[in-house]
């Protein structure tokens, strides 16, 4: 599964970043924004839930756990 979800994540990134792109011409704002909204969207293997979802929930239960 994690190679399925590592081609996929590479399929994604291929469409902001083509082969050949040369990356000393992407800003730093703009892989930020690639990131975002790599992040922001819903994935299959997560439930159908967005990366950025799963983050924010293990966060919170993390510091929950440590609070109690």
């Amino acid at each position: 599964m994690r190679g399925t979800t590592n081609e996929n994540t590479n399929g994604l990134i291929r469409r902001y970043l083509p082969k050949g792109t040369r990356f000393n011409n992407i800003t730093p704002k703009q892989l930020d924004t690639i990131a975002e909204q790599i992040n922001n969207r819903r994935r299959k293997c997560l439930g159908y839930q967005t990366p950025y979802e799963i983050f924010q929930k293990q966060r919170y239960e993390r510091r929950v756990a440590l609070s109690a």
